[in-house]
């Protein structure tokens, strides 16, 4: 997924799949940082644990480092677990207020 940020440079998007639970922020940030700048790398957590889900997102600036970050590190192994690496896609719709009813009462 391309974005822009807030002064309209191109930002791509990638997700990273099947991370150990010990590969830190920075460890991820580097694997990344051999194909070019990285903007952000984030590890998603578990908001009462707060381990490791096993995924996270890296933003690059450039596509062409990306993309080629992404073929690069497809498949390879990091801390001993195969990675899937691909271009981020937006969610589907919003996932937010689920649940019976979406928060509104009703009488019966």
């Amino acid at each position: 997924m391309v974005t822009k940020d807030e002064k309209g440079i191109s930002i791509m998007n990638i997700y990273v799949g099947n991370l150990s639970r010990e590969v830190s922020e920075e460890e991820l940030r580097q694997a990344f940082e051999a194909f070019g700048q990285v903007t952000s790398a984030n590890i998603i957590k578990d908001r009462y644990s707060g381990e490791s889900r096993g995924f996270g997102f890296v933003e690059m600036s450039a596509k062409s480092e990306a993309q080629a970050a992404i073929q690069s590190l497809n498949g390879t192994s990091l801390k001993e677990r195969t990675l899937t690496v691909s271009e981020a896609r937006p969610r589907p719709g919003d996932r937010r207020g689920g649940g019976f009813g979406g928060g509104r009462r009703y009488r019966y």
